[in-house]
């Protein structure tokens, strides 16, 4: 039997199969929209605190290492263009149900930590907005904690509604952020024209007694949060016109953009802001990128605006890892890997209704339990456990990739250089370990281990009952479709 080549695989998967309607340039704001939002809002005053003027190091390192990676994906999808992602990866490679699973879960929890973050920064940002335009609302913890689970929950109504008008509202938010930035960045260049001391930007400063390599080892495993959102897009391959041609020139270009967008949004924040300031932003959780507008920019009434563009981009966030994590524990339930009730649906609108309460109310406890342990920050701490989740599924995706390349029966039509997967599996396991965290930040592996044992205790549930009741062994029926509604 002949080699199949990966174009032919795709060409005969079109029959019956997805319609094929994203270009690249589609593809490419896909990317983009998906990588730049609340991650740069988020935690760019913490990376600054971390290694001080040399801010944008840390976000190069963090594209670097996601760079690897993402090449791997490539190789991955063009040689399985099926829509599952990571957990079809990991399936062909080792063909343990259970490690399918659990890298499966994991990307679930990724998304929920990631909007959970998000809706943090939604509620910090829309009341401090408010209290700006009329003065005298509320902008404390428990304010901002009632308006981030009502957040959630509002978009839990917007998911249980259905994606038919998902992709044009993406493309709103998406445009949103790029003008948010944009400011920021435009502020940046006026500052350094005028008066801001461009000579910070070399000047390297820790917070402790860290030397240079473990400060940056620590700011870059904050700035990864900035960098996850590519590996998304491969569940949109069965959809995208020529995937072989058409992925690896567009995600290698999505991720570039992004990565000068955050590099030069880091230098103005070290330009703008005094040296001082970054680590004590007037509101910690909306972020420094406020306090630029606020310093560079006094006299504009953009400074009332900004928060308001701020709720827009991060929301961006928050609903597509909601919609994302909300299909896949559907996908899972609908293939008896976790309990059959979570693939239920609305019988008019389709939307899987069970998994979307089920997503949302782990979303509400994790967001609760974060805000109220008073020795964490929030922020801080949801976006680490997102890092740390995608940085140990992309640990694995790197060895399935060097294990499948073992497999000659289907030819990939991009192929990685021989080294990149095994650099892109040690980089990221690198960034997993707690050499690459702060004292205070080893509650995200606690974040981390609660929600995978909720996981695995579901897992659990579906194999008794799938034993007792149906006489059946629990594994994954169709992984190529781990999505499909």
């Amino acid at each position: 039997m002949g080699t199949q080549t990966a174009t032919e695989q795709v060409g005969s998967s079109d029959q019956g199969g997805l319609k094929r309607v994203i270009g690249p340039r589609l593809l490419l704001f896909f990317i983009i929209g998906d990588i730049i939002g609340a991650g740069v809002f988020a935690i760019t005053g913490d990376v600054a605190g971390e290694v001080g003027g040399v801010a944008w190091v840390p976000f190069l390192v963090a594209f670097s290492v996601a760079a690897l990676t993402a090449m791997s994906y490539l190789e991955l999808v063009t040689k399985h263009p099926q829509a599952a992602g990571a957990a079809l990866f990991v399936h062909k490679a080792f063909g343990v149900h259970f490690l399918t699973f659990i890298v499966a879960f994991a990307v679930v929890c990724s998304g929920i930590t990631s909007a959970s973050t998000s809706s943090g920064l939604v509620a910090s940002n829309l009341l401090l907005g408010l209290d700006g335009l009329v003065g005298g609302v509320p902008t404390g913890d428990t304010a901002t904690l009632l308006v981030a689970l009502g957040f959630m929950v509002l978009l839990a109504l917007v998911n249980l509604r259905g994606v038919g008008e998902s992709v044009k509202f993406n493309v709103v938010l998406t445009s949103v952020v790029v003008l948010a930035l944009g400011v920021i960045i435009a502020i940046g260049f006026w500052a350094m024209a005028s008066d801001g001391d461009v000579g910070r930007i070399v000047v390297f400063e820790s917070s402790g007694d860290k030397n240079v390599f473990v400060a940056i080892t620590i700011a870059t495993t904050v700035a990864f949060f900035a960098m996850v959102g590519f590996e998304d897009s491969v569940n949109m391959v069965e959809e995208v016109e020529d995937p072989g041609r058409t992925f690896p020139r567009v995600m290698l270009t999505g991720l570039g953009i992004c990565a000068v967008i955050y590099v030069l949004v880091a230098i103005t924040v070290v330009v703008v802001i005094p040296p001082g300031d970054i680590a004590d932003p007037v509101n910690p959780e909306a972020g420094i990128l406020l306090d630029v507008v606020r310093v560079g920019a006094p006299g504009l009434p953009i400074d009332d605006i900004f928060p308001f563009l701020t709720v827009f981009a991060v929301a961006n966030t928050a609903l597509i890892n909601m919609l994302m994590a909300s299909r896949l524990i559907y996908g899972m339930a609908k293939q008896d890997v976790l309990p059959r009730s979570l693939s239920a649906v609305l019988p008019g609108r389709r939307s899987p209704w069970a998994a979307i309460v089920f997503t949302t109310l782990m979303a509400l406890g994790l967001i609760t339990f974060v805000r109220l342990r008073s020795d964490s920050d929030i922020v801080v701490a949801l976006a680490g456990t997102t890092g740390l989740l995608l940085l140990a599924v992309f640990t694995v995706v790197n060895i399935a990739c060097l294990v499948l390349r073992r497999d000659t029966r289907t030819e990939p039509v991009f192929r990685a250089p021989g080294w990149v997967p095994y650099a892109g599996a040690v980089t990221a396991a690198f960034l997993v370990g707690p050499w690459a965290r702060n004292d205070d930040d080893y509650i995200q592996y606690s974040i981390a281990g609660y929600l995978l044992l909720i996981g695995v205790a579901l897992w659990l549930l579906s194999w008794l009952t799938n034993r007792g009741v149906r006489a059946k062994k629990t594994g994954f029926r169709d992984i190529d479709h781990l999505e499909e509604q």
